[in-house]
């Protein structure tokens, strides 16, 4: 964990819409941490920085709220829809060591055999991962693969200290000849 997602977050004691507006007016992020059996906690973040840290995936947020630290997992960002500003997050409590179940979105590397075309079936596997150790990504390497050729979530290397949650029979990948071009071909054996 680096020292990037370290947080200092404010108490908040007024809630409503109106107080909510005056927060994102003043450059914060209203939030609640909720978890572990703990009470809710409402908390206002600074905006910009938060901002940055929550656009990767998964992102972990250690707060300082007093005297106190609190380590949490970006569960869900509420965005106005016209405008795309942050309205509101909701955090839960995570705990160092404590393994958790998140999305990690598939990046997918290297090229197909000529003449094909991939297919990325799914966007992001369920892993279960050390909530301090969450990965970017999972990588697919499709490099010559030829037509037909079917990467599952089985076939995906994980990276260490991951367990796949997702079936394991889920396709991730498929390769196969654009429809234009096999048609094209048997055209052209036609011709022949």
């Amino acid at each position: 964990m680096s020292e990037d997602n370290k947080v200092v977050a404010e108490l908040r004691e007024n809630f409503g819409k109106g107080f909510a507006r005056r927060l994102r007016a003043d450059g914060k992020i209203p939030a609640v941490i909720y978890g572990h059996g703990t009470e809710p906690v409402h908390v206002a973040l600074p905006g910009h920085q938060v901002g940055l840290i929550i656009r990767r995936a998964n992102a972990l947020l250690d707060l300082q709220i007093g005297d106190k630290e609190q380590l949490t997992l970006v569960k869900d960002v509420q965005r106005d829809p016209v405008r795309q500003i942050i309205e509101h997050i909701d955090l839960i409590v995570v705990k160092k060591g404590e393994r958790v179940q998140v999305e990690v979105p598939v990046h997918v590397t290297g090229e197909s055999a000529p003449g094909t075309i991939s297919n990325l079936e799914t966007v992001s596997l369920l892993l279960e991962v050390e909530a301090t150790h969450i990965p970017q990504n999972v990588v697919v390497d499709i490099e010559g693969r030829g037509e037909g050729a079917h990467i599952f979530a089985a076939d995906v290397v994980l990276p260490k200290g991951a367990t796949l949650v997702d079936e394991a029979d889920v396709l991730i990948v498929g390769i196969s000849v654009p429809a234009g071009a096999a048609e094209d071909e048997a055209a052209a054996d036609d011709a022949e």
